[in-house]
């Protein structure tokens, strides 16, 4: 199994910022893509960006160049530094990861148990 623990949410005041992260643990053989999604209150679970091992990385379109996914591929950890933070940038923000198992061939996703982030206007 693959573990995902995150941290790094909280309270901030809106036009402030947060720096999420995530670490991956357990039998991994390689993780091939970390990221994170996130949930609004009465929204579905939506990309916020998310980052392959080569470094391509994908941002959801309402990020504008305020986030910034970033890996450090030897400790299977991930981060989201997010700033100029708005009232509607509050969600439940997931890490996600697609990753390979020594025992196994293929990949499986996986999911963190999530971190608050709420923004105050």
């Amino acid at each position: 199994q693959v573990q995902l623990v995150e941290s790094g949410g909280g309270l901030v005041q809106a036009g402030g910022s947060l720096k999420l992260s995530c670490a991956a643990s357990g039998n991994i053989f390689t993780v091939n893509i970390m990221g994170w999604y996130r949930q609004g209150p009465g929204k579905q679970r939506e990309l916020v960006a998310d980052m392959h091992k080569d470094g391509t990385t994908n941002y959801g379109d309402f990020v504008k160049g305020r986030f910034t996914i970033s890996r450090n591929n030897a400790k299977n950890t991930v981060y989201l530094q997010m700033t100029n933070l708005a009232p509607e940038d509050t969600a439940v923000y997931y890490c996600n990861a697609n990753a390979i198992e020594i025992t196994d061939t293929m990949g499986s996703t996986y999911w963190g148990q999530g971190t608050q982030v709420t923004v105050d206007s």
